[in-house]
């Protein structure tokens, strides 16, 4: 775990930070907006 300095640009670990960050964000709205759709709908 010390070498996490040493690829401070790693593209695949950005990607998978990224992932780890977007997936659940956009499950969150996507489930926001539909129960917001049933509210007014």
């Amino acid at each position: 775990m010390s070498t996490q300095n040493a690829h401070p640009t790693n593209k695949g670990l950005m990607a998978v930070f990224w992932l780890y960050v977007l997936i659940p964000l956009t499950w969150g709205v996507v489930n926001t907006l539909l129960q917001a759709m049933k509210l007014f709908g």
